[in-house]
């Protein structure tokens, strides 16, 4: 299975971008397998490599789904960290 995240690219220095993905973090990437990226466009990175150009309701959509799986996640290991205790 092959995980992408959307972000917005920020800054392009030829083949190299900064990623900004929302919520602080910024990455460089690699934008070889892309034609036509700029800044301002959203792009889905997977493995540092941006992947897909997307709309920037796509990335903001993507973004939120990620989040609430994420604090599933981080309430299911909180409420069962005494259970294996007992």
């Amino acid at each position: 299975m092959c995980l992408a995240i959307p972000g917005l690219l920020i800054e392009i220095d030829g083949v190299i971008g900064k990623v900004d993905f929302g919520d602080g973090t910024i990455r460089r990437v690699n934008l070889a397998l892309l034609e036509g990226a700029k800044p301002g466009d959203y792009v889905l990175v997977h493995a540092g490599y941006a992947i897909q150009i997307v709309s920037k309701d796509y990335a903001r959509e993507t973004l939120e789904l990620w989040r609430r799986i994420l604090s599933i996640g981080e309430d299911l290991n909180s409420n069962t960290v005494g259970d294996y205790d007992e």
